[in-house]
This record gives C-alpha cells, sequence and structure tokens, in this order.
C-alpha cells in the first residue's frame, strides 16, 4: 500500500501551511512541516530589503538549518513538497531538506502559493540539490481557493 507524505515549508504560516494540511487531509497523507532553527522575524521577510535574511539566504545558496526530522522517510512512496515561491524559485530551507533526504525512487510533487508569479523553472532548478536517481513528477502553483476533488486529482497526476 502507497504512503505519502507532505511536507511544507510557510514562512509566517499562512497560505501555504493552510494548503499543505487540505492537501494532507485530500491525500490522505501524514503532514511535516519544513521549520527553520531560527524562526523568521518580519525583517527577515521583508524582500525588498537586499540584506533581509531571506534575500541574504537566496543570493548565497546558504544552507537553512532545520528543526526536526523526517525519521521515516523510507516509509514513503509519494513526498509532496510545499513552499511559497521566493524569486520565481525555492526558498533555501527547501533545498537544504531535499538534500537531507534519499528521495531516489520516490514520486515528488512540489507545490507552491504565490501571490503573483507561477511555476516556473522551479522544478528545474530545485533538481541539482535532489540525489542521482530523483526526479520531481509534477509542479503546480495553487493559488485561490483549491477544491478537495482538485488537490486530489492532482496527486493522483503524478
Amino acid at each position: 500500500m502507497s504512503k505519502t507524505l507532505v511536507t511544507y515549508f510557510s514562512a509566517e504560516r499562512g497560505t501555504t501551511a493552510a494548503l499543505a494540511e487540505e492537501l494532507a487531509a485530500a491525500a490522505g497523507a501524514d503532514l511535516f512541516e519544513i521549520a527553520p532553527k531560527k524562526p523568521y522575524s518580519k525583517a527577515d521577510l521583508n524582500w525588498n530589503n537586499p540584506v533581509s535574511r531571506c534575500n541574504r539566504e537566496q543570493i548565497a545558496k546558504k544552507d537553512v538549518p532545520i528543526a526536526g526530522t523526517v525519521s521515516n522517510m523510507a516509509d514513503y512512496d509519494t513526498v509532496l513538497i510545499g513552499f511559497p515561491i521566493w524569486y520565481y524559485n525555492a526558498p533555501m530551507i527547501i533545498k537544504t531538506f531535499v538534500k537531507q533526504y534519499d528521495l531516489a525512487g520516490k514520486t515528488i510533487g512540489l507545490f507552491a502559493t504565490s501571490g503573483g508569479s507561477d511555476i516556473g523553472r522551479t522544478a528545474e532548478k530545485l533538481e541539482p540539490y535532489l540525489n542521482a536517481g530523483t526526479t520531481i513528477s509534477g509542479a503546480k502553483v495553487f493559488n485561490g481557493p483549491v477544491s478537495e476533488a482538485e488537490l486530489k486529482a492532482w496527486v493522483e497526476s503524478l
């Protein structure tokens, strides 16, 4: 029997967290929050400030220490990874997360939220951080309300 894990990073525990919870419920999946060891402050997330933490991490491609780990990653056949789009890309904390696990042979789906960006080349930009033999089966931005049926259909399409 297939087992699914929904993982997500939500900078302010808002839109992306709510979507991840809805997706986990729709897919009958376990849920894991990808949270930084040092939480982001409002100033850290100010993308208009060129020296804010989020900008420094993205530009320097700096690993972001994560609080907690998925101890049973080998148990999952499908891993869905969610995040807000930052600079037409996944935040560095997502890249840090995927580097920590052997995801080869698993179905990997990326889901994102954005104030205006589409998924673009996000999957392609994340691939160098994945171990050999890992492929991303699908990637999608969800904006606005999404029905349970839409979420189930997306998971089934992977």
